[in-house]
C-alpha cells in the first residue's frame, strides 16, 4: 500500500484560487521528501536541472531514496538551500519517473556540467571501486500542495524494541587486581 496523502480532489489540477507558478523552474536544489513503507517521510535535498515545469536529478542506485521511489514513485519537493536547511518555496506534489537509455544519458550530460571537475572524478572512482551506478530520475509536479496545518495520520504499528540493560562491559571482573 503507498502512502499518499490527498491535497485535492482531482490529481493533477492545482487547488482553487491557486495561481503560483511551479518552483522548480528556477530551483538549484530540492528537499525531495519521500516516503518509507510506514509513511514517515524522509527529506533529502538533491542538486537538480531544471527544464521548464520538470526536474531531473542524479543519485546512487543503492542509495535509501532510490529504494523508496522503486516502491513508490509519488514525492513532495520543495526548493531549499544546499544543506537542505532552510525552504525557500512552496511544497509541490510530483511524480519521479526513473530514465532509461537516451533520456538517461541526456541528464548525465546536464548534470555533468553543473558538477565541478573533481567531483566528477571522484564519482566516477567511487562507482568503479564500489560497483554501484548513478541513476537518474525526471521529476513532474502534480500540483502545488497547501502546506497541511495537521500531519497526515499514519496507522502503522510502533514496533515494539528490545530492551537494552546497561551495566558493566565484563561480567565477573575481579576488584582486587
Amino acid at each position: 500500500m503507498s502512502f499518499r496523502p490527498s491535497t485535492t480532489d482531482r490529481r493533477g489540477q492545482r487547488p482553487a484560487g491557486s495561481d503560483k507558478p511551479v518552483p522548480l523552474a528556477s530551483a538549484k536544489y530540492l528537499l525531495l521528501t519521500t516516503f518509507n513503507r510506514d509513511g514517515a517521510p524522509l527529506a533529502t535535498p538533491v542538486r537538480v536541472l531544471a527544464d521548464g515545469d520538470r526536474a531531473y536529478f542524479r543519485t546512487s542506485d543503492a542509495s535509501g531514496t532510490s529504494k523508496r521511489l522503486r516502491r513508490n514513485d509519488w514525492v513532495q519537493v520543495a526548493p531549499c538551500t544546499v544543506l537542505g536547511v532552510c525552504r525557500t518555496g512552496p511544497t509541490v506534489d510530483a511524480t519521479a519517473r526513473l530514465l532509461i537509455d537516451a533520456e538517461a544519458s541526456w541528464a548525465g550530460e546536464q548534470l555533468a556540467r553543473r558538477y565541478p571537475a573533481w567531483r566528477r572524478y571522484l564519482s566516477s572512482l567511487a562507482q568503479r571501486v564500489t560497483g554501484r551506478r548513478t541513476v537518474y530520475y525526471e521529476l513532474q509536479p502534480d500540483e502545488v500542495a497547501e502546506e497541511p496545518t495537521v500531519p497526515p495520520a499514519v496507522t502503522a504499528k510502533a514496533r515494539k524494541r528490545a530492551r537494552v540493560r546497561l551495566g558493566p562491559a565484563v561480567a565477573g571482573r575481579r576488584s582486587g587486581r
